[in-house]
């Protein structure tokens, strides 16, 4: 074990976080045959599978689980004081950072966020990653993604929040709907056809609402993503729900037709759209700067 290769550690950090040999070898930017040689090699030395694929990719063994914990604290120390010891110069800094992004905040933050990063740090690489809420305080802890932009709070002893503005639902159709003028009555709510996003993103507040007060939708439409209902809604008789910002924002920039934005018939509390970041970002310069920047660029959204 003396003669361990250290450099196979990002390789078995990344194939543990991925669970595939092709997402492995594009992060890295390697082939998959030298991930594959690699852990060949891993697993000789460990005298253990280490990886056994199935249908959902590559699943660590118990000795992965427990060695991937310690690589994981290594690699997280020499980051650290690597960014301790190096200097960051945003106005020339080359340096990859990632921001986690429900598709709703690629639409409403993500244009902000780059127009901002432009003029102060115009050589860095952002990387978006599609938001799992279920996921997103692992990723924090861990170090795969530099920042989190949700609207749950991520409840835990490492993580920072900062607010970005305040939200709250509404509802969105097609500004000719035959049915609904300019106000929504809690019979046309329940009785018109609805859109219903089964989203990561966190956004559950509203359908916690609907299921205290016993309101039951007809439901039409599942879709992953929020981002295509300006496609969706006009000419239809569909509703959705969904946060006041990007609805707003929809109606501003139809896609194939004139949208509109009503109350919804019953109360939902507002809620806070947060920036997260874990606290060791405190100690490296670089992960500092990066979300003092992200809350320069958001600082006048408003509901």
């Amino acid at each position: 074990m003396s003669s361990f290769d250290l450099n196979m550690i990002p390789m078995f950090l990344a194939l543990h976080e991925t669970g595939s040999v092709t997402a492995t070898a594009d992060r890295l930017n390697v082939t998959q045959p030298s991930i594959s040689y690699a852990l060949g090699k891993m697993r000789k030395q460990f005298d253990d599978p280490l990886f056994i694929r199935n249908r959902n990719g590559m699943q660590p063994t118990r000795v992965a689980n427990s060695l991937y914990t310690s690589f994981k604290e290594a690699a997280q120390s020499v980051d650290l004081a690597i960014a301790q010891a190096r200097k960051f110069d945003p106005a020339s800094s080359t340096r990859n950072f990632r921001l986690a992004l429900s598709d709703m905040g690629e639409v409403d933050f993500l244009p902000r966020v780059l127009e901002h990063l432009n003029r102060t740090a115009p050589h860095i690489e952002l990387e978006v990653i599609s938001l799992n809420i279920e996921m997103a305080t692992q990723w924090l802890n861990e170090g795969y993604v530099d920042a989190v932009i949700c609207s749950r709070v991520l409840a835990d002893a490492g993580i920072n929040y900062h607010p970005v503005m305040l939200e709250h639902y509404v509802c969105l159709l097609a500004a000719d709907h035959p049915k609904i003028g300019n106000s929504l009555s809690m019979e046309q709510f329940s009785t018109e056809p609805h859109v219903l996003v089964n989203s990561t993103s966190g956004h559950q507040l509203a359908e916690q609402v609907l299921k205290t007060l016993d309101i039951k939708r007809r439901v039409r439409l599942r879709l992953p993503h929020f981002s295509v209902l300006p496609s969706i809604l006009p000419g239809t008789r569909l509703l959705t729900v969904l946060p006041s910002h990007i609805a707003a924002s929809f109606c501003r920039h139809p896609a194939i037709g004139s949208l509109k934005v009503l109350e919804l018939p019953f109360k939902v509390p507002s809620f806070y759209v947060n920036l997260h970041w874990h606290v060791r970002s405190n100690q490296s310069s670089a992960a500092k700067w990066f979300c003092a920047e992200l809350i320069a660029a958001l600082k006048d959204m408003k509901a």
